[in-house]
């Protein structure tokens, strides 16, 4: 056991190379499922400075497969921040000027209580005794976060995909808390596709030997070729078809004529491997499970009796949605749903549609007119706001 412990302290799951806040019995955190999770920890990175009045702080929340280090190496992987293109010193969302955090979501892998993290009941790792984790579950664990630095009001949140539900329940939950919000490349509920393609996912790590019914750590086990192959699929959701043509075609890898066999012939084929190969050193199955459960549990209508403006009533915050052309995993029909449903409730709210051939992960990409819009509601909110540049 002790050997499983290592292997899992490496992945981070219990003491990760970042802040930690720890809650004991006396805070749980009430979730959808109908339990309290109690102890729990949260996870995060801070960068740049509180102001004095607590009015600069920005939220930024992760995608499925991301994590705290918005703008800094991760320590796993070794990579720079997944948004370091936006996020730093003199860049969009300036750190000499703005204070951002950036968590761990419950039910994730890098430090956050999650189904890798230690369940103080058995001294094992939680696997599926980790009761169900929602996107309000992992706002609300936010909120005691954002509560811990004395913050009565964020200055903005933004996410994109699944950090863009989290940004439309902390606008729909807590909108008395939050002064702008960013959601990109997302929308107001998991469609039936997503779901399909997320199930899919599940079943191949679920179908992978090594899965053992959650408990592999236990068996000193990791189901990585399911988690591989589920990556692989997700992937493919995550880029359009113009993208992959125009990078990879009908190219062969490292060879000169069709094998006629199983191996990578293609130069795509190749590519999704890596992808799958990279993606089990630095995530966890069942976090993988967890996360897209969440996600596909996601409805703001569902929660408002079906009327999705009800979400948004009376609401202040200021809104800018973006969308891509290209992205048929939240294509522009469901921001713009979003966007109506909060006209019907009076709020304030713009909206950009960028034409890009990217596809869904065009929101992490160095992408122009996705930093024009960024940078031009910043500036806006700010100066409503009453922040000095």
């Amino acid at each position: 056991m002790v050997a499983l412990r290592a292997k899992r302290t490496n992945n981070e799951a219990d003491e990760p190379s970042s802040p930690v806040l720890r809650f004991g019995a006396d805070k749980p955190l009430k979730l959808d499922a109908g339990t309290l999770l109690s102890p729990f920890q949260i996870a995060y990175k801070t960068y740049g400075t509180l102001n004095e009045a607590r009015s600069n702080a920005i939220l930024v929340c992760h995608a499925l497969t991301g994590d705290q280090h918005v703008a800094s190496t991760n320590p796993v992987t070794g990579k720079p921040g997944w948004w370091e293109v936006l996020i730093g010193p003199g860049r969009i969302i300036d750190t000499s000027r703005f204070f951002v955090i950036c968590s761990n979501v419950i039910g994730g892998c890098l430090g956050s209580t999650g189904p890798a993290s230690t369940n103080p009941a058995t001294g094992k790792p939680y696997g599926l005794d980790l009761p169900i984790i929602t996107i309000r579950d992992m706002v609300r664990a936010q909120l005691m976060l954002v509560d811990h630095f004395g913050i009565e009001k964020l200055f903005s949140v933004l996410g994109g995909s699944m950090g863009g539900m989290q940004v439309l329940q902390w606008a729909s939950s807590y909108p008395e808390r939050v002064f702008s919000a960013l959601p990109i490349a997302t929308g107001a509920r998991h469609s039936s596709q997503n779901i399909a393609f997320h199930e899919v996912g599940r079943q191949a790590v679920m179908a992978d030997p090594d899965w053992h019914g959650g408990k592999y750590f236990e068996h000193g086990k990791r189901p990585e070729k399911g988690l591989a192959v589920a990556r692989m699929a997700a992937h493919i959701t995550y880029l359009s078809e113009a993208a992959l043509h125009r990078k990879f075609g009908r190219n062969l890898q490292d060879r000169e004529a069709l094998t006629f066999g199983f191996d990578a012939d293609f130069q795509i084929e190749s590519y999704l491997r890596h992808q799958g190969m990279t993606f089990v050193d630095r995530f966890d199955a069942n976090s993988y499970l967890y996360m897209t459960r969440a996600m596909d549990y996601f409805d703001l209508a569902a929660d408002h009796g079906g009327r999705l403006a009800d979400a948004f009533a009376g609401n202040k915050t200021r809104f800018c949605l973006v969308s891509f052309t290209s992205d048929w995993l939240f294509p522009t029909e469901e921001s713009r749903s979003v966007v109506h449903a909060l006209n019907a409730a009076g709020a304030s709210v713009s909206f950009v549609e960028i034409e890009t051939d990217r596809g869904h992960d065009a929101f992490l990409l160095d992408e122009p007119e996705l930093f024009a819009a960024i940078n031009g509601f910043i500036a806006s909110a700010a100066r409503a706001r009453g922040l000095s540049e």
